[in-house]
């Protein structure tokens, strides 16, 4: 059943202290700042009212999974000028154009292709769009995402690309409710990310710079296991109704 507009309200008033507490109290178990990490609010499937609502509690980061979707609330986003705004799904070369167009941040580069044709967009719309690679931590078949072996090489060709400044890595775990197993999914991926950054040459556009890793099931385990950006939706915004 469809919840009013008044009820989510009240799901995202509630939980909203809720979460940043959490995420502050997992950076400070990390030995770091809470203000070292940052909440992507997952915006998928939730009006833009709640949105609006959201960037009113103190929201400066969004995340949309499908470039259509942004593009029906793009245009009512209030204080667009202190919002961030991620593309985090799976990104068809044929929105490339309207995503450089709208988001700040593109996070989920998963293949070379793509890389290519969101620096030809963005390059002709004279600038250069900060991007995350997407790694398919899990080797899942149903997620998109480059393979872990692969990335460094992803890493290292997209950054060379006009139009693209690569500056770090994004993953979606496999789910299991054993959460040492996703851990260690978590500490795989850190090492990963500090790897490439030790190699990096002094040249490259590259700059490890976000590991955005950990959801609503799993955010504060990732803060723990190294993660600087979480997206959150559920906890926020409360059950997804499609």
């Amino acid at each position: 059943m469809e919840r009013s507009l008044a009820e989510r309200f009240d799901v995202l008033h509630g939980n909203y202290d809720t979460v940043l507490q959490r995420m502050a109290r997992a950076a400070e178990r990390s030995g770091r700042r809470p203000e070292d990490v940052e909440l992507v609010a997952v915006t998928k499937t939730v009006p833009i009212e709640v949105v609006n609502a959201a960037i009113a509690l103190g929201v400066r980061h969004i995340g949309e999974n499908r470039v259509q979707e942004l593009a029906s609330k793009y245009p009512l986003l209030e204080g667009r000028d202190s919002l961030k705004v991620s593309v985090i799904g799976h990104l068809q070369t044929n929105k490339a154009k309207r995503a450089v167009e709208m988001a700040d941040m593109i996070q989920s580069i998963d293949s070379l292709h793509t890389a290519q044709a969101v620096g030809r967009h963005a390059s002709e719309q004279g600038k250069v769009m900060p991007c995350l690679v997407e790694v398919n931590i899990g080797g899942e078949q149903s997620k998109s995402g480059v393979d872990p072996a692969a990335v460094e090489e992803l890493v290292f060709a997209a950054a060379e690309i006009p139009g693209i400044a690569v500056r770090g890595l994004m993953i979606i775990p496999p789910f299991d409710e054993d959460t040492s197993k996703t851990r260690r999914y978590f500490e795989k991926i850190h090492k990963l990310f500090i790897d490439i950054e030790g190699k990096k040459p002094h040249n490259s556009n590259v700059m490890m710079q976000y590991l955005s890793m950990g959801m609503s099931a799993d955010y504060a385990e990732a803060i723990e296991e190294g993660s600087n950006m979480v997206r959150v939706g559920s906890l926020l915004f409360g059950a997804r109704i499609y």
